[in-house]
């Protein structure tokens, strides 16, 4: 477990305590490493799963609108390949996958996304505790 303030298990970063772990054991063979998250935190394990050579599999979560691929809302850039997140993964190979530009997409609809729950909360009347 790893968390920002250490209330529980690492101090700190997933990539961090990564970091370290293969410091610490550099004679430990590590097939494969699964990252699943937000996509700056998939980018930072690539980065240290890079360094070691160890194979890292992420599960991109882009805006995903129809499902089928059609609406291209989900592009990624994959080993200078488009692809399609909701028809040609969500796994792909992390060391692949074109990081900058699926931030880049990703904060494309920050404002709306804003908008829509400052909305929704102006509206929303909790009703679980009634």
């Amino acid at each position: 477990i790893c968390t920002d303030d250490g209330s529980q298990g690492y101090k700190g970063f997933v990539s961090g305590f990564l970091a370290e772990y293969l410091d610490k054991n550099p004679g430990k063979k590590i097939a494969r490493v699964i990252a699943i998250g937000p996509a700056l935190m998939m980018k930072a394990v690539c980065d240290v799963t890079r360094k070691a050579s160890i194979k890292t599999v992420v599960s991109l979560n882009p805006i995903m609108v129809d499902g089928t691929g059609m609406c291209g809302s989900c592009r990624v850039e994959v080993a200078g390949n488009t692809k399609f997140a909701c028809v040609d993964g969500p796994e792909f190979d992390g060391h692949e996958v074109d990081f900058k530009l699926l931030i880049d997409r990703l904060n494309i609809y920050c404002e709306e996304e804003s908008g829509s729950l400052d909305k929704y909360r102006e509206n929303h009347k909790c009703r679980m505790n009634n």
